[in-house]
This record gives C-alpha cells, sequence and structure tokens, in this order.
C-alpha cells in the first residue's frame, strides 16, 4: 500500500476501505467456476489464491512468443470468460501475440446494487498481486490492465492505492463513481501515474459520457493519459468488437516501443 496517498484520502474512504465487513459471494464464484471450466475452449483455467480464497483465473498463451501480457478484469457480478469485452479480449489479443490472463473479481448476489459492490473493493489488490506473481511465474515481465466498467473502476482503484509493477491501464466505460468511496474513479484517475487509456463509445452509460470532460481533467497530471471515443458503440461493445480489439491493441503496441 502506498502509505503516502492512503493518507491524503478521505476519511469516508479510508474507512469504507478499512471495513471489509462484506465478502464475495464465493458460492456463486464456484458456480461460475465450474461452469466455465467444463466449457473452455481457448485457454485454461488457473486458481489463484487470496486472503485463504481461491479464485479462477483463465490463462490464454500468445500464438508467438511474447514477454507481454495483460490481465482483464471483468464487470458487475459476471464473470472472466463473459461473452461481451472480456472473452473477445482474452482470446483475440492471445491470438495477436499477447498472454492473457482474465481474473473472477469479486462478485455480489444478482440482486445487489452497484453501490453494494464499494464493500468489496479491499479485496481486489490481493487478487490484481495474485494474477501479476501468476504473470510472473510465466515469464510475462511487462504488463498492462484491462478493465471494464465496475472492473475498470476496481483497476482504478487498485492503481491509485497500491506500488505495483503494471505497465499501463487500459479502462474500458468506466463511470465516475461515488465520491469520497472506494468507486471515486476522478481521485483515483488523479493518483494514476502509468500510462492510460480511457476508451468508451458514443452510445455508453450516460454517466461514462458525461463525465468524459471530469476525466480528463482528473487525469491531467498524467501525460500519458488519453481518452478515445468509439462511434456508435454501447457499453458492451456490441456489434464493435472489432474496433474495440483495435484501439486496445493499437495503444499496447504504441507503448510498447515507446
Amino acid at each position: 500500500m502506498n502509505i503516502s496517498r492512503f493518507a491524503r484520502l478521505p476519511m469516508a474512504f479510508v474507512l469504507c476501505i478499512s471495513l471489509n465487513s462484506v465478502a464475495s459471494d464465493y458460492e456463486k464464484e464456484k458456480r461460475w467456476a465450474e461452469q466455465i471450466s467444463d466449457a473452455l475452449l481457448d485457454g485454461e483455467p488457473h486458481y489463484l489464491g487470496a486472503d485463504s480464497h481461491d479464485f479462477l483465473a483463465i490463462y490464454t498463451e500468445p500464438a508467438s512468443s511474447s514477454s507481454s501480457g495483460v490481465m482483464i478484469l471483468h464487470g458487475t457480478g459476471v464473470h472472466p470468460d463473459w461473452q461481451t469485452v472480456i472473452h473477445p479480449l482474452r482470446v483475440e489479443l492471445a491470438e495477436k501475440g499477447l498472454h492473457t490472463l482474465s481474473i473472477q473479481m469479486p462478485v455480489l448476489a444478482n440482486d445487489a446494487q452497484h453501490e453494494d459492490y464499494i464493500a468489496l473493493f479491499p479485496e481486489v489488490p490481493l487478487r490484481i498481486d495474485a494474477a501479476l506473481n501468476f504473470f510472473k511465474s510465466q515469464g510475462v515481465s511487462h504488463v498492462y490492465l484491462i478493465g471494464h466498467s465496475l472492473g475498470a473502476s476496481m483497476g482504478a482503484y487498485y492503481l491509485a492505492n497500491t506500488e505495483t509493477t503494471v505497465n499501463g491501464f487500459i479502462a474500458i466505460g468506466l463511470s465516475t463513481g461515488f465520491k469520497d468511496t472506494a468507486m471515486d474513479n476522478l481521485a483515483h484517475l488523479s493518483a494514476v501515474s502509468v500510462p492510460v487509456l480511457d476508451l468508451f463509445g458514443t452510445e455508453d452509460l450516460d454517466n461514462v459520457i458525461k463525465f468524459a470532460q471530469a476525466r480528463r481533467d482528473s487525469a491531467n497530471p498524467n501525460i500519458s493519459y488519453q481518452q478515445i471515443t468509439v462511434d456508435g458503440a454501447d457499453h458492451f461493445f456490441d456489434g464493435k468488437e472489432g474496433q474495440l480489439l483495435e484501439q486496445v491493441l493499437d495503444w499496447i503496441k504504441n507503448n510498447l516501443s515507446s
């Protein structure tokens, strides 16, 4: 934990991330893992440990030798092989020469509200760090974090509050979240120093589109922040998977060569 950053956070935020009274729905995670492992066609299931709990990670090796990889964080209440955004990226990026590791993030019951997930954010750093250790064991030394929706919020939270070896961050459909909580993405962006791609569609959620300028302003200290909008894309890039892959891959290639 980066103590100097942590000390400057609002008290409500400190209390929120200190009191982990709610844990992920591990039974739901188990059901997801069993279903995915039985039906998996691309990649291999692995179980990584975090806080005395094993969680599913899907590892897909690249088509060619590489020391670079992407870690993928899914959105609200789903799993690491979700059919929109997550599955296309983890499979196609591996075909383009990158190791991919899509990990199960903390989840709640189906009827949980978006703000209920705030209580789960203290579990996030443990899972991401476990995934980074796995990548290291596979010889992957250059890692980009890709988060979609809530996964983007979790990625921003992690990078703003943790000393890490992550080389860059792609936030897909990042909303503003909730002020003075673990979902205060504007505050997080102001603290993230690695290169950032803020990617969303012109038909995205209102909360993503409306606060695009606010995100740019908050990220202003980071000269390696870039915001790109995909014309016609909704929050899940339905029918725009090709454009999503193109933007993500181009940005990664540009950062690898810089």
